[in-house]
């Protein structure tokens, strides 16, 4: 498919699937909150984009998910397989059309700058998480070119030190990691073609990305872990890096090795 192809492609499913979530809401409430998955699917299938899936996802909710950052192709790749909303930064919301779907996927919007809201936001997670929503968190703060994995910001851990009744917050790590394009190994030098960060242009970007026919991704999901385990949310978060880390070195290394 041709990128102008792709490009009408996307334009008329975010089109319609944005008139049909919203009525949706509007008639049905929080009872179409998987509605999203069919939407993140729909535009995967436009990108050319292929998930494998390793290891089990949690499946009780609620669940706060750890993940790693590497491009805006990371929420429809998690939004796909994983029935939940995304914590973005608040200038996000103002975003045409994306900013739109990401409301009404219920979306946490936090000013990341501002330290004295880090209570705010805190308070805001924890809330929606014991409304029983599962949470996808990019604790890097910012995305970068999927070799390595930045240090993650603990505050908005602080999360999941709440309880559920007598339950503990369930944190899964899961590992993102684009391994191939037009079936060959993504080296180093390739990476920006699905990576974004940085001062790139979104657009540009974006229509270079659509000369591709076929990508691959792995999602790897690790074992879940709570705060029970931990003295403080930042061994929490320590460990969630480190897990997330070598996962993505291991998927990027096997592939390479195939």
């Amino acid at each position: 498919m041709i990128p102008a192809i792709r490009i009408t492609a996307l334009v008329l499913w975010s089109a319609v699937c944005v008139l049909a979530f919203g009525l949706l809401k509007i008639l049905f409430s929080r009872k179409v909150n998987s509605f999203p998955k069919l939407y993140h699917s729909g535009v995967l299938r436009v990108f050319g984009i292929k998930i494998t899936s390793v290891g089990s996802m949690q499946s009780s909710h609620p669940t706060l998910f750890i993940c790693n950052h590497i491009s805006y192709l990371d929420i429809f790749v998690l939004g796909a397989v994983i029935n939940g909303s995304f914590v973005a930064k608040a200038e996000v919301a103002k975003w045409p059309v994306a900013g739109y779907m990401a409301k009404l996927q219920r979306t946490v919007f936090i000013e990341r700058q501002r330290r004295s809201s880090t209570g705010e936001q805190r308070n805001l997670l924890q809330s929606r998480l014991e409304d029983g929503d599962n949470i996808i968190l990019f604790p890097e703060g910012t995305s970068f070119d999927g070799a390595r994995v930045l240090p993650f910001k603990s505050a908005l851990f602080a999360a999941a030190e709440q309880k559920i009744g007598d339950s503990s917050i369930k944190v899964q790590p899961v590992s993102i990691a684009y391994t191939t394009m037009d079936g060959l190994p993504l080296t180093r030098a390739q990476r920006p073609s699905v990576a974004w960060y940085g001062d790139m242009s979104l657009l540009p970007h974006i229509l270079n990305f659509l000369k591709a026919s076929k990508t691959e991704v792995t999602l790897k999901f690790h074992t879940p872990v709570s705060m029970d385990e931990f003295k403080n949310r930042r061994q929490l978060s320590t460990h969630c890096h480190n897990i997330i880390a070598k996962g993505v070195e291991d998927v990027i290394y096997n592939r390479s090795k195939q």
